[in-house]
């Protein structure tokens, strides 16, 4: 069975950093490309970023450019979001998501205080 387990969401005050890891059991997934995505209450599931299945190759939603990095650990079968100066905006459920396989984890959390 194929699972992608968020992690490392919380409280946070604006202008703080936290990270976010994903890890997958079930299957290797160096293979492939991942991606997180976010979405905030009343709003659409937006893109934040992905990264390519060997790593050399990230890109970034224009609001995240500067202040995320995503990154990963092929043999930790684990991606990151690494997350600063963030905003109350940033506050939102945050999902893994592997589009080769369509496959989503269940999201974490993250809530930025102004």
């Amino acid at each position: 069975q194929v699972q992608l387990v968020e992690s490392g969401g919380g409280l946070v005050q604006a202008g703080g950093s936290l990270r976010l890891s994903c890890a997958a059991s079930g299957r290797t997934f160096s293979s492939y490309a991942m991606g997180w995505f976010r979405q905030a209450p009343g709003k659409e599931r937006e893109f934040v970023a992905a990264i390519s299945w060997s790593g050399i190759n990230t890109y970034y939603a224009d609001s995240m450019k500067g202040r995320f990095t995503i990154s990963r650990d092929n043999a930790k079968n684990t991606v990151y979001l690494q997350m600063n100066s963030l905003k109350p905006e940033d506050t939102a459920m945050y999902y893994c998501y592997a589009p080769a396989m369509n496959y989503w984890g269940q999201g974490t959390q993250v809530t930025v205080s102004s």
